[in-house]
């Protein structure tokens, strides 16, 4: 009795700090995923492990291990282990932490290590307040953002740093964190009668994100609101792991780099002619509330750009979308969206618009303009045919399929050619078209 009153208080006591915080690990042997940056012979490990780390950014989405490679830091280093929280530091605190450095460096020759969570709601005064002792090596500087550092943190400030990319953990990485918190003895529940069936851990793996900390979360509040059954046991469920943990957050913010990615990724895949790709994202950018505005436009552009004359009804169908979203709005929109997205996704492609365009565009910059050919200027005014304007000129209506050789570009590109039509596609008609009008 004695026995099982200790075990049970002992869980007790663990279940005052959150499953997450306990089983953080502290050494990198227990550091599941990030193998491309902290795998054997990589140089972040390498410098951990020689305690030579310099200054250093973790920009990753929430649960990817950012915090949890600073405290392996904090627990493996000599140097004097310092942090802040950007949310609730100020210039102040700044201050204090490089007095103490300086002292630290003056008297003791040794090194001091500053980690700052969010480092990207430092404002930009906070952070010019960090570089003299970051750039002259009083600070050896650790940030961890969620942002990308690259738009919110101080190019000066980065230029010091090495920024390095944590992604969100594979399912595999999740399960095996979640196998570890059940079978541990210390910090999880590896002394609790308990059983999770594989369906149940499987789901929770998958439906978290790549975010330890919320399948942690997820595990937790499992365990600790089932009751045992009559053989003391707990049995988890995958019934049970869905109800505890929250509906699955897309991720996505419609400022910051999700917005850009996905759709970025949305229009790729359009291109791509990958319509089943190009409806994920769409449906991404509907759950996360993105103004359906956006989406219309980015399936306009696409219609044009990249689909263009190789099927000109792409352009019809794209902006009546776009007109009938704005008419009719969510949630039959998505249909609406989905339609379109589909047709583009699937029309044979050709950017022969955007590139005629485009090359012109960059042609007025290197070709001085003389003026329109003289035969091509207009000349419904007085004194215009004294001018010669419109001298010349050949109506097209009076020659065979309504069609002459004359010359319309101006002298200077006359023999320029812009428009370079695909052999697929209605442009195919469009090719044979040409063709012909320049053989007749």
């Amino acid at each position: 009795m004695d026995d099982l009153f200790s075990v049970a208080n002992k869980q007790a006591n663990l279940d005052k700090t959150p499953l997450a915080a306990r089983m953080r690990p502290q050494t990198l042997a227990d550091f599941a995923g990030q193998e491309d940056i902290i795998g054997q012979g990589c140089l972040l490990r390498r410098a951990i492990e020689a305690d030579r780390i310099s200054s250093v950014i973790f920009y990753g989405p929430p649960g990817s291990g950012k915090t949890t490679l600073a405290q392996i830091i904090a627990n493996s280093t000599q140097s004097d282990f310092q942090r802040l929280s950007a949310v609730t530091a100020g210039i102040a605190n700044v201050r204090e932490v490089i007095d103490k450095a300086q002292e630290n460096q003056r008297f003791y020759s040794r090194r001091t290590v500053l980690f700052i969570d969010e480092i990207h709601r430092f404002n930009k005064s906070q952070q010019d307040a960090l570089l003299p002792a970051v750039e002259d090596g009083t600070i050896i500087l650790i940030g961890a953002t969620s942002e990308n550092p690259y738009c919110e943190v101080n190019k000066a400030l980065l230029s010091r740093s090495r920024v390095f990319a944590l992604k969100p953990l594979s399912k595999e990485n999740i399960k095996a964190l979640l196998q570890r918190a059940i079978t541990d003895k210390t910090n999880g529940y590896g002394n609790l009668p308990l059983v999770v069936d594989d369906e149940a851990l499987d789901y929770l793996a998958s439906r978290t994100g790549g975010d330890a900390r919320n399948a942690y979360n997820g595990l937790e509040l499992a365990v600790l609101t089932t009751e045992p059954s009559l053989d003391g046991v707990r049995y988890i469920t995958k019934d049970i792991v869905a109800e505890s943990i929250q509906e699955q957050v897309v991720a996505y913010d419609k400022s910051g780099d999700w917005h850009y990615d996905v759709a970025s990724a949305f229009i790729k895949s359009m291109r791509g002619s990958d319509p089943d790709a190009a409806v994920h994202y769409l449906a991404r950018m509907i759950e996360a509330g993105e103004d359906p505005q956006f989406i219309a436009r980015r399936v306009v552009i696409c219609a044009a750009e990249d689909v263009g004359l190789a099927d000109p009804q792409a352009l019809v169908l794209a902006q009546a979308a776009a007109d009938a979203v704005h008419f009719v709005g969510f949630p039959e929109a998505r249909i609406i969206l989905a339609e379109a997205v589909i047709y583009v996704a699937t029309a044979p492609k050709s950017n022969t618009a955007y590139l005629a365009i485009d090359t012109a565009l960059a042609d007025l910059k290197n070709h001085p303009f003389t003026g329109v050919p003289y035969h091509l200027r207009d000349n419904h005014y007085a004194g215009a045919s004294d001018l010669g304007y419109g001298k010349g000129y050949k109506y097209v209506h009076d020659y065979p399929n309504a069609y002459v050789d004359q010359q319309y570009l101006p002298e200077e590109i006359k023999n320029t050619k812009y428009y370079y039509p695909k052999k697929y596609g209605f442009e195919q008609k469009i090719f044979e078209r040409l063709k012909n009008l320049k053989k007749d």
